[in-house]
């Protein structure tokens, strides 16, 4: 006891060093950032005053630059004072989390490492006080037990031996409790963590990390790192947490925020993970859906299904057996031989179907067919066809240049010399100069420009050119029926969303995409819910990337996933160097809702169940529709009683959503998609199934999983991906008769 009490004064006394060497750090930057405004508004008042107002003073325009530099300058350094700032407000609530007693090898002295969200340094002596929980020697924490461990440091692999392991709650500058873990991170705080209602934003995990996630965090040795997790096994808080390491790694590769973008699922996605960089400490990295790479690479120029439509159609198509068609043509257009297809079809274009012409510039031949040809197909840098032609347009104008001169000198001396005083001589001969420029523009653009939309268009107005470039491959029985309708959208300027796959691929290949080609690392998210043409999307968008790609082909809706989804990706994307982990351990969901959600898909998902004990998922009839959306209501009003914040009702469309929205908003506040702000902190969401994917809610329920509502295979995996949503309780609801695919144990 007298040791207890003896190391718990010397625990609150290390505490109020830190607050204290915090409190006094926030002092000095409070201080800076007064200075640092007045700088700012100085050299704004300095702008106005000295500088030049108007952009019609060219002269003084480089001395207006020259201001606004200095403004930008400093206003950057008064930004990152603030920044700096808010980190020590931050970690004056909570300075750290943990501790290792550290024995290093070389030296013999054992060293106290506490280890928090961010780095703290007593300027004043000159000592870390507290280890950024992204430092080398943090990883110790979480990667070894008590005895031998190292860390790989600037200068080498670093050895020593850990005699104490220690984690700590302190909240609002006071130590709650602390206690010794001599194996793991405790599962008492894990345990906390995960007993607590979820928030309307994903929260950092920074005290809970686990080993096998902290090895995908570390990772910088390859260039793509795909990782397998089950549902609620962390994959996502694991490669937000990732690019906030690779970031405080930046120092070093110089990848900085900028550098960095996330493809994510939906927009709904983005905003519930926008907070956890920020958390960190870290500036918020580029959200994209493939939704949005459509609309910046095809400029709007099409209507455009997006997936949100493409699977509301699928699960409405099952009611009447257009699915099996549907889905086909999907896969078809989606799939790796599909692309091959178009490669031929480009390849095909390239070499036969670009009409070369003689060009002649006032009776002068400046280059034949075929020299033009010759020069096109010399393609020694690999330059996209799109620019080759751009290239020769180029060199043919730059011929012409000299001639036109020439001509205009002609017809000045024409028209002089007939004596015409209707129109002034200039003028005129800039009349015809401009007619004939345009007619030879018109002439020169028939083969310098080329339509991509018209190049994939001719894949199905020809039915003989398709089975030309599909010779080896073979194309779904209902081939006919795709071409027809395809086409007849496409004359319509509408475009599935399986086309637009297509039709991104032909145009990036015919004219390359500058866009991204600064970023550095990219992360995709739900990777199982795109195809192996968006693969091949990505890898021409950002060439020099590296990827972190995480999925759980269980979670497969359309198809059915495996792990070789994971092997078809590594040989699309064709890194040097690469790697497979896989995350089996589930921590969202308790140990009761995770057995029964393992036979929903027949019991053949391998994954562990951390273990934490609630109540049994329910299974509940009611008589009819009316009744039950009462019962909803009246369970939705008791689960807040008891404290949950977070309730999703699940269905499985959009359509669906509004109208259950209508039904039950006579008794319970709820909202849709449309409606929903996160920002709400007690809120009821109806949400269709496919929408929910990396969301979580203390309580889920699954509305009307009825034998009529759920009962193909598809219907299976949306029940799935609906179950394991639920963080706390799992209630589902049905009239008539129960899914088949609800199998209590």
């Amino acid at each position: 006891m007298d040791n207890f009490k003896k190391d718990c004064k010397e625990e609150l006394k290390c505490l109020k060093k830190a607050s204290d060497i915090i409190k006094k750090e926030l002092s000095k930057e409070e201080e800076v950032l007064k200075s640092k405004f007045a700088n700012v508004m100085a050299s704004r008042r300095e702008m106005w005053e000295e500088s030049v107002h108007f952009s019609t003073d060219l002269d003084r325009i480089p001395e207006m630059n020259h201001y606004l530099l200095e403004v930008n300058r400093e206003t950057r350094d008064y930004l990152r004072t603030q920044k700096q700032i808010e980190r020590f407000n931050k970690l004056l609530k909570s300075p750290y989390f943990g501790r290792i007693d550290f024995e290093e090898d070389e030296f013999g002295d054992v060293d106290k490492i506490y280890i928090g969200l961010y780095n703290l340094i007593d300027t004043e002596e000159d000592e870390i006080i507290i280890y950024d929980w992204r430092a080398p020697i943090s990883s110790m924490f979480y990667q070894y037990e008590l005895g031998r461990a190292s860390y790989k440091s600037p200068v080498g692999i670093v050895s020593g031996n850990i005699s104490l392991k220690r984690q700590y709650k302190i909240e609002d500058s006071k130590l709650r409790y602390y206690f010794d873990s001599d194996v793991k991170i405790n599962d008492e705080i894990l345990q906390e963590v995960l007993s607590a209602n979820s928030s309307p934003k994903m929260r950092n995990i920074v005290q809970t990390i686990q080993r096998d996630q902290d090895v995908i965090i570390r990772d910088v040795e390859n260039e793509l790192l795909i990782v397998q997790g089950v549902a609620g096994s962390g994959k996502t808080s694991v490669a937000l947490h990732r690019i906030a390491f690779l970031l405080y790694q930046g120092l070093n590769s110089k990848l900085n925020a900028n550098d960095v973008i996330i493809i994510s699922p939906n927009s709904i996605f983005s905003k519930y993970i926008s907070e956890v960089l920020p958390e960190l400490g870290e500036e918020n990295v580029e959200h994209i859906t493939f939704d949005d790479i459509i609309l910046k690479v095809l400029k709007e120029r099409f209507s455009v299904e997006t997936r949100q439509d493409q699977l509301e159609n699928l699960i409405i198509s099952q009611e009447y057996n257009k699915f099996s068609a549907i889905k086909e043509s999907i896969e078809f257009k989606a799939s790796e031989a599909f692309v091959i297809i178009l490669d031929r079809l480009i390849n095909y274009f390239e070499k036969n179907l670009i009409n070369f012409k003689d060009v002649y510039y006032d009776g002068e031949i400046i280059e034949t067919k075929q020299q033009i040809k010759n020069f096109f197909l010399n393609n020694k840098i690999n330059m996209p066809i799109a620019k080759r032609l751009k290239r020769i347009e180029g060199m043919i104008l730059n011929k012409v240049h000299p001639l036109r001169k020439k001509r205009l000198m002609k017809i000045e001396k024409i028209v002089g010399n007939v004596g015409n005083h209707i129109l002034e001589i200039k003028s005129f001969s800039r009349l015809v100069a401009i007619k004939e420029a345009k007619n030879f523009m018109k002439y020169l653009h028939s083969f310098t420009e080329i339509d991509y939309a018209d190049l994939y268009k001719l894949l199905f107005k020809d039915k003989r050119l398709l089975f030309r470039l599909a010779r080896g491959i073979k194309v779904p029985d209902n081939i006919n029926e795709i071409m027809i309708e395809t086409l007849k959208k496409l004359e319509a300027n509408y475009v599935s969303y399986e086309d637009s796959f297509a039709l991104l691929y032909i145009k990036l290949k015919l004219e390359g995409y500058k866009e991204f080609e600064k970023i550095k690392q990219v992360v995709i998210d739900e990777a199982q819910d795109y195809y192996p043409i968006q693969y091949h999307i990505f890898n021409l968008m950002f060439k020099s990337s590296r990827y972190t790609v995480l999925g759980d082909f269980n979670q497969t809706l359309e198809r059915i996933g495996d792990k070789t989804l994971y092997d078809n990706i590594e040989d699309i994307l064709k890194k040097k160097k690469s790697v497979k982990l896989f995350m089996d351990k589930s921590y969202r969901s308790s140990l009761e809702i995770n057995s029964f959600i393992r036979n929903i898909l027949g019991g053949s998902q391998e994954f562990i169940s951390f273990d934490r004990h609630e109540d049994e998922p329910r299974i509940l009839y009611q008589e009819n529709l009316s009744l039950l959306n009462k019962a909803i209501a009246d369970d939705i009003n008791k689960h807040y009683e008891k404290g949950y914040k977070s309730i999703a009702v699940i269905c499985k469309t959009m359509k669906e959503s509004e109208e259950i929205k209508q039904r039950l908003e006579n008794f319970v506040q709820v909202k849709t998609i449309k409606d929903w702000n996160e920002d709400d902190e007690k809120y009821t969401l109806i949400i269709p199934s496919y929408m929910a994917k990396g969301l979580e809610f203390d309580v889920v329920i699954l509305y009307n999983a009825s034998a009529e509502n759920y009962k193909s295979e598809f219907d299976r995996r949306l029940i799935y991906v609906a179950c394991t949503r639920a963080l706390h309780r799992l209630d589902i609801y049905y009239t008539g008769g129960k899914s088949k695919f609800l199998l209590e144990e």
